[in-house]
């Protein structure tokens, strides 16, 4: 579900922050791996510092338009790392603007105050394609095609697929699945690595542990 880089109801179960920028990051840089992982690892701490709420991914968009395949394809890909991760938007059951009240609806009967990490396409200048931008706040996915959809997640990531303000829709249809493809990866790598070094942040070394 493409948005707008320039930038709906919101859902009850999502807890808001400012929308302050935390990254934004040229896929092709030698370090955005790198720096998405430590800035999404950070994120994780400031809003589960005691490790009480469940990760939830919501990769918003669909296969039917190359450009607004970026989050279901971050959600395959993530699902391919691990068949357990808390996934919902990927290739073989998209999120998109037609189930999209759906998928809430089940995150607030499955889950108790989960942490929702959002991920999305977007539209955005010329000069910005192919940035990759980490913000904390809920997305707003549908504004650039004019839809009203609720806001999702504690905090989002988005990437400038093409270049946005005219017949967006053509737009969509025109963009390089290689350039999406890569940026989807570089994503969905940092994500996990960010969430795995998370998890283990807490735990104690085997050869530590006190047994008395």
């Amino acid at each position: 579900m493409i948005q707008s880089s320039l930038g709906g109801t919101k859902l009850s179960l999502i807890k808001h922050s400012p929308t302050d920028e935390s990254l934004s990051i040229h896929y092709e840089d030698p370090f955005c791996y790198s720096r998405i992982e430590r800035n999404v690892h950070s994120l994780l701490v400031d809003f589960n510092p005691d490790r009480s709420r469940e990760t939830v991914f919501v990769c918003v968009g669909t296969d039917r338009a190359t450009g607004d395949s970026l989050g279901p394809l971050v959600g395959t890909r993530l699902r391919s790392f691990s068949p357990t991760i808390n996934v919902y938007g990927t290739l073989q059951e998209p999120t998109h603007a037609t189930n999209m009240l759906q998928v809430l609806d089940v995150l607030q009967q499955k889950y108790k105050n989960p942490l929702i990490i959002a991920v999305d396409a977007c539209l955005g200048s010329y000069e910005r394609v192919g940035f990759i931008n980490i913000k904390k706040g809920s997305l707003k996915p549908g504004t650039a095609l004019k839809k009203t959809l609720p806001e999702v997640g504690d905090f989002h990531i988005s990437g400038v697929v093409n270049v946005g303000g005219f017949l967006e829709h053509m737009v969509l249809q025109n963009t390089r699945l290689y350039l999406v493809y890569q940026m989807a990866d570089i994503i969905a790598r940092g994500l996990f690595m960010a969430c795995s070094r998370f998890d283990n942040d807490h735990r104690t070394p085997t050869a530590a542990l006190n047994f008395n």
